[in-house]
């Protein structure tokens, strides 16, 4: 195990007792702190008092959904940089869209194997780890965000300053989804109007220059980094 589980606690919110006994164990057997609560209210209140370093949240839930649960807590100071993932049955773009729209950070979709969701969960916590250096490593990529290097297969990668911004950027979290307006507002910033494909233009570079599709399009929702 690669995570200092024992360092992190879990908020499990589902309404479904077999499910969030199978989970629960599971995370508790890779050493993981687990709190686990059966509404969207109790797991308001249970975020509030437990302070968690993930949240991992069904969305069909009785009192407030998953979404609304999601959408409060980004509100909050508290819970800006909190890892938020649903774990939800709902599988359809729709659902999907507004989801990453409130800010979770992940969508994961029933059913999953306990394996599979550990697997999930460590490399979410990974991410965290690498995002507290100015050096990102990915594999054989390495991204130096202090000195605006970028070296891949021990091999350096000449980037324009815009598209070193959005690599840097979505290998920061991999895995995770940004949406086209995240993207635009970090790398571009609000005063700065630019077209639609700007995003499209870069991104194709930025694949052209590594030889390597690193960059997923999540259609109708954003982008992704996987290596």
């Amino acid at each position: 195990m690669s995570v200092p589980a024992v360092l992190k606690k879990i908020l499990i919110a589902d309404d479904e007792p077999d499910i969030l006994e199978i989970v629960r164990y599971n995370l508790i057997s890779e050493g993981y702190t687990v709190f686990t609560a059966k509404d969207g209210n109790e797991a308001i209140e249970m975020a509030k008092r437990q302070q968690p370093d993930l949240i991992l949240l069904d969305i069909m839930m009785p009192g407030k959904n998953g979404i609304e649960v999601c959408n409060l807590l980004r509100m909050q100071p508290a819970f800006k940089d909190t890892l938020i993932v649903f774990l939800t049955a709902l599988s359809d773009e729709g659902t999907e869209i507004k989801g990453l729209e409130t800010g979770a950070d992940d969508y994961i979709t029933k059913p999953i194997s306990p394996k599979v969701l550990l697997s999930k969960v460590n490399a979410l916590f990974r991410r965290i780890t690498k995002g507290d250096t100015g050096i990102l490593t990915i594999g054989d990529l390495v991204i130096d965000r202090e000195k605006y290097m970028v070296i891949f297969q021990g091999q350096d990668i000449i980037l324009a300053r815009k598209e070193f911004e959005l690599l840097a950027l979505l290998a920061s979290k991999p895995g995770k989804v940004f949406l086209r307006n995240e993207i635009l507002n970090q790398v571009w910033g609000t005063e700065v109007i630019v077209g639609d494909r700007t995003i499209d233009v870069h991104i194709r570079k930025i694949r052209q220059k590594l030889n390597l599709d690193c960059i997923t399009t999540v259609k109708g929702v954003g982008y992704k980094f996987e290596l």
